[in-house]
Parts: structure tokens; sequence; C-alpha cells
């Protein structure tokens, strides 16, 4: 921030000399009590102790100013003020009624530096007791109209301008909130799509690298096909990593059906996998969520369940909540750890909620079952609970 607002205390030399322009400037208006010294006639001893009030009624009021924001308590601010007052009153009575604007600068120091539940009590305060000194002080009622609107005037016209400094540094710190809420998001999306991306990439290239291996002494043909489609999955890895990056990335529940059956088939998982699936009227965000779901349940079989079989199901529903596709993927392993959901279901939950669906996982009768449900925004046909499926599967 450049500048420095009303009611805090500047934090550099360049806020300190924007702050001391600023509040000098408004001292020009001690011209009447500096006329009334140079012009008014008084005595020697008269003036040097007029001077040396006003010094002390200026330095005490530019401290009061410049410390407001370190810590004080609204006693001691209070009791500054009060100071203030009391200097502004016993030079007005032994000086005369040019001496009166000091009240000014003592209403608009309230509202600069007191709270607004404070500060509109001590300025018509300050006006009262400007108003009685103005009366008891030789023709002072002739500067009373002259000194009093501006004293009530400048007094809240200083606790608005505090209040607008204090929503405009509320609004600053929300919007860093709101920017640091948002890199987070970020950060997590940019987490669970690596996660998801690389975990299933590189659980494949892991089982056709030791399918490789196998086959390598006795079937070299085949152990090549292999390498090459390593190497065909690290470079899609690749690309898949950058699209994530870069907040593109949406993977296609047919391609993913391609991805699993060759993941499967290198696991040795005997697969029960859905036909090309009929997307009519799904939306992408919904589309885009099941297949990290397939992505997620099928690298989770290869690499955690040591299951022999895998059915992947995938059907139209109408709820009560309205029409769904499920997705399902159920297999005869040992069911998972036990020990609670894991990183990627609990990304994948996220993905799911955001697009409006749903997650259940668990164990299964002989296995592990996950269902993962995402709104289609097309209306089906038949009653609720109606399942009409998309291809063949569970």
């Amino acid at each position: 921030m450049s500048g420095v607002g009303i009611g805090q205390r500047p934090q550099n030399r360049r806020q300190k000399m924007v702050k001391s322009l600023w509040t000098g400037i408004w001292l020009v208006y001690l011209s009447a009590p500096v006329t009334d010294l140079l012009h008014g006639g008084h005595s020697t001893g008269v003036r040097i102790l007029g001077w040396l009030g006003l010094v002390a009624f200026v330095g005490w009021y530019m401290i009061l100013v410049f410390r407001t924001g370190r810590g004080e308590t609204n006693a001691l601010v209070l009791g500054s003020l009060a100071v203030l007052a009391a200097q502004s009153t016993v030079l007005s009575l032994t000086l005369g009624r040019e001496w009166l604007v000091l009240f000014v600068y003592v209403s608009i120091a309230s509202g600069g530096a007191l709270p607004l539940r404070w500060a509109r009590w001590t300025i018509p305060a300050t006006a009262v007791v400007l108003t009685t000194i103005a009366l008891a002080v030789p023709d002072g009622t002739a500067y009373l109209a002259g000194l009093l609107i501006p004293t009530l005037l400048g007094g809240f016209a200083m606790t608005g301008v505090r209040e607008l400094v204090r929503t405009t540094i509320a609004l600053r710190e929300a919007r860093a909130t709101v920017a640091q809420l948002a890199a987070n998001e970020e950060r997590l999306r940019l987490a669970r799509d690596l996660h998801d991306l690389l975990g299933h990439s590189l659980s494949l290239i892991t089982l056709k690298s030791e399918l490789a291996g196998r086959l390598l002494p006795d079937h070299p043909d085949r152990a090549a096909k292999e390498v090459t489609d390593i190497e065909n999955v690290s470079r899609q890895a690749l690309v898949d990593v950058r699209e994530a990056v870069t907040g593109y990335r949406r993977p296609r529940l047919a391609g993913e059906l391609a991805g699993a059956k060759a993941a499967l088939a290198a696991a040795g998982v005997l697969a029960d996998l859905p036909a090309e699936p009929d997307l009519a009227g799904v939306p992408e965000e919904s589309e885009s969520a099941l297949a990290w779901a397939l992505r997620e349940a099928v690298t989770n079989v290869v690499r955690h369940s040591g299951a022999r079989r895998c059915v992947v199901g995938l059907v139209h529903r109408q709820t009560l909540d309205g029409p769904v596709l499920e997705l399902s993927v159920e297999d005869n392993g040992s069911g998972g750890s036990g020990d609670g959901p894991g990183n990627g279901l609990t990304g994948l939950a996220e993905r799911l909620a955001k697009a409006g669906g749903s997650l259940e996982a668990g164990r299964a009768t002989s296995g592990f079952r996950l269902v993962a449900r995402a709104p289609t925004g097309d209306a089906a046909d038949g009653s609720p609970g109606s399942a009409g499926p998309v291809g063949s599967g569970a």
C-alpha cells in the first residue's frame, strides 16, 4: 500500500512523509492563533506563553495522530483528547476568541483516533465545550457559528473516512484470502489429476514391464510388443500430465474403457466390460467424472486387490434426484485394506460432488465394489428406479 489510512500507523519512511504532509496541510487553519500572537497586542510574556502553548498543542496533536494504531487502549486515547481539550480551553480563555479554532482539531482527532461507538459521543461533547467556552470568551459568539459546524462535520467526516479505510483493508484481506483459496483449490486439482493419471499409467507400465521380462527368453516377439506398448503408454502419460497441468484434461469414457481393458489384461484379470457407451445427453462434466472413477477403480483393482475377475457396468437410472448415469466396478479380490478411503477415493468423491454426483465404495460379497453416479441432464423414461443398460456387464 503506497499510503497510510486514518487510524493506521505508518510502516515506513515514505508513509511517514505522506502522513506528515497530509496532517500538516490542515494546520493552516491555525493561522488565526498565529496572527493573534503576532498582531494581537499581547505583551512579550504572554506571547512567549502563547507560543509555548500552541507548540505543545500541535505536538500533542501530532503524537496522537501518529501513534494511533499501535495498540493503545481507548482510555489512553480519551486521556490524550482530554489533554488537547484542556489546552484548547486554557488558551481560549486566556488569549481570546481566535483560539477557539483549536476545538476543531480536538473533534477531528476524536473522529480519527477513536472507534465510532466512542466518537459519536466525544464529537458532540467537544461541540458542547466549544459552545460553553465561546459564551465565556469576549465576543466569542461571533466565532461560534463559523466553528460549530466545522467541529461537528469535521469530526464525523473523519469517522466516515476511518470506516472507509477499515472496510477497504477488510476487502483487501478478503481478496487475498479468496486468491489463497483459489490457489489451494488449483493445487488440489493438480494433485488429484496427477494422482489419477500417473497412478494408472505407472501401474500399467510396471505390469507390462514385468510381462515383457517373463516373455523375453521364450517369446521375444511378444516381449517386443509389450515394450512398444510401454512406450505408447509413457508417451500418452506425458501428454495427459501436460493437459492436466494446463487444466484442459477431460478424459472420455470410451477411451478409459479401452485403457481399462488393456490394464486388466496385462494384469491377468478376466474383464467383463460394457460395449461402446451411449452418452447422448450426458454432460461433459459428468462423463469426465465417471471416466476418472473408472480409471481410479481399475487402477486399484490392478495394484491392490489381487483379483482374478473384474466386472464393469454402465447403466442409465432414473432416481428421485433425476436421471443419472451409474458406473459400477466390482472385483473378487481382497476387498481393500479396511483402513478407510485413500487419497484416490477421496479425490474421486470430490470430483463427483462437483459434478453433482455421488460415490459409494466398500466391501462386496466376494471382493470390492465401487459405484459412481453422475447426473445426465436428460429426462429418462420409466418410473424412478428403472434401469436401462448402456452396454453389457454387471
